[in-house]
């Protein structure tokens, strides 16, 4: 069978297959990071608007790290495939397209000479990045000429001062730069960075002038599920498509991208008016409803589902009561506490169900889990918070759900950095930030079987303010209400906790 690349018969492409080819195209645009989520948002969207002569520019994408996907993309002459499969307004959408906006991909730790040329390219015009939420954070490092450095922001600074250099400073050569990291204010942060590194390796201060007036630092947010490469379906794709792509990408039709920019970016890249769905403006309205609607029901999921026996969010709501645990606190605990119009609330919440019910996307909850204490912090907490102010009690299966997360992150052994978890005789990593881990290892190591030492765990981990920014020991009866849910899922199981729960509130209303 044929591999695709520029060479491709393209008289061997199923008949589902769109390939439209975008080639003398100039590189507009640096990427870094190449992996599946940026190649079926970003890139697909870029796509778009060249297939509508919006932008017409091409991608060149940057490997952030050492070992990456750059040998195989140019192998590929930077084509790859995009499926897009769902439910989208009650119908099923099934879409395959080779998308050809990426001209070329470049390994910064043994061609940085090559990048550094084309930071001094009159086209390039926007810089791109999705480097994991850890990767918009400052590392102290040297500035050595013609040595690659090691963080993001840290090589994004070395390239804005190369282009400043070979423009002698023109506010012209400013360039727009879009964040894609789930972090808030990612775009101020990677800004602020940029500035403090500038400063820590003595740059010129009109460098950092010129960085902070004419450089466009947008903060935004992303959303679009992305399952990535199909591992356990590729005979069934090679047969679908016609031909081999080891870049296949696999995401849901929905997509939402807020971008917070001044209008000339918004003319210069004209997402919205290729009909996608990118907001311009102020992304905070959409930042809450996204985090709490969409990634508060998903964290609230991927404790206590997973250890009930559940391994993928279909299976989560296609389970009568764990789909009630999920529904009822989606609807009834966190949807009172964003606050924008009902009737947006409303289609979002649709929304997010269709996304939950789509039968193509093997969404786990074990990668769902990851960071999970970091993620209830920012997801959860202020919606527990906020229907306590409003309600006066507790959310209840926003409660139970903490009482999940401990029991989830509850250790049984230790692997290098990770914590080893264990559901029935399956065990499982437990990933997180150092503090977390840290807490979660030394609260756990109280637990001696009794239902006092619950309690000590429980104090313990909600009162570590490293963690959670606040000492949540101070909310009331939070602490007592977590421990009885704990106490009940270490002895009966999460299964047969979780049904009692659902009962418990089914009954009294």
């Amino acid at each position: 069978m044929e591999k695709l690349n520029n060479r491709l018969d393209k008289q061997s492409l199923a008949g589902n297959v769109t390939y439209e080819t975008q080639q003398g195209l100039p590189e507009k645009v640096i990427q870094f990071g190449e992996g599946n989520f940026l190649r079926a948002f970003v890139n697909w969207m870029i796509h778009e608007m060249n297939k509508q002569g919006l932008f017409n520019g091409k991608v060149v994408v940057v490997q952030p790290i050492e070992q990456g996907l750059i040998p195989m993309i140019n192998e590929q002459d930077g084509l790859y495939t995009v499926v897009l499969r769902g439910i989208e307004n009650g119908q099923t959408v099934e879409k395959n397209e080779i998308v050809s906006c990426i001209s070329r991909g470049i390994n910064p730790y043994t061609d940085w000479n090559d990048l550094l040329a084309l930071a001094a390219s009159k086209d390039i015009k926007v810089v791109i990045s999705n480097t994991t939420e850890a990767g918009i954070a400052h590392l102290e490092e040297r500035y050595i000429e013609g040595k690659t450095p090691t963080s993001f922001p840290a090589k994004l600074t070395a390239l804005l001062y190369h282009r400043f250099t070979h423009f002698e400073g023109s506010p012209a050569a400013g360039l727009v730069i879009i964040p894609c990291e789930l972090i808030e204010e990612n775009g101020k942060k990677l800004k602020e960075i940029v500035l403090r590194l500038a400063h820590e390796w003595q740059m010129p201060a009109d460098f950092l002038n010129w960085v902070d007036e004419h450089n466009q630092f947008c903060c935004t947010l992303v959303d679009r599920i992305v399952t990535g490469y199909p591992r356990d379906a590729v005979e069934e794709f090679r047969q679908l498509l016609g031909y081999e792509d080891n870049l296949i990408t696999v995401g849901e039709p929905f997509h939402l991208w807020a971008i917070d920019a001044p209008k000339e970016v918004a003319t210069a890249i004209p997402f919205d008016k290729a009909g996608l769905n990118v907001k311009w403006g102020d992304i905070t309205p959409f930042r809450n409803v996204k985090v709490r609607l969409l990634n508060g029901p998903h964290t609230m999921m991927s404790a206590v589902c997973f250890l009930a026996g559940a391994d993928t969010v279909q299976q989560v709501m296609e389970d009568e009561t764990l789909s009630a645990f999920i529904q009822r606190g989606m609807l009834h605990e966190i949807y009172p506490t964003v606050d924008i119009a009902d009737e947006e609330k409303k289609h979002f919440v649709e929304s997010v169900t269709e996304r939950f019910l789509n039968p193509y996307n093997k969404h786990y909850l074990k990668d769902i889990a990851l960071s999970s204490v970091y993620k209830f912090k920012s997801r959860l907490i202020p919606s527990l918070l906020n229907y306590k102010e409003q309600k006066g009690s507790l959310p209840t299966m926003i409660t139970f759900a903490l009482a999940g997360l401990l029991a989830f992150n509850r250790p049984v052994r230790e692997e290098g950095n990770d914590l080893i978890g264990i559901r029935g005789e399956v065990e499982y990593a437990i990933r997180d930030n150092q503090e977390a881990i840290k807490a979660l290892k030394d609260a756990w190591q109280k637990y001696d079987g009794s239902t006092q030492s619950v309690t000590t765990v429980v104090s313990e981990v909600l009162g570590n303010t490293e963690v959670w920014g606040q000492n949540l020991i101070e909310v009331e009866q939070l602490t007592e209400t977590v421990a009885t849910f704990l106490i009940d899922i270490l002895e009966n199981g999460m299964k047969t906790s979780v049904e009692k729960v659902v009962s418990a509130v089914s009954a009294s209303n």
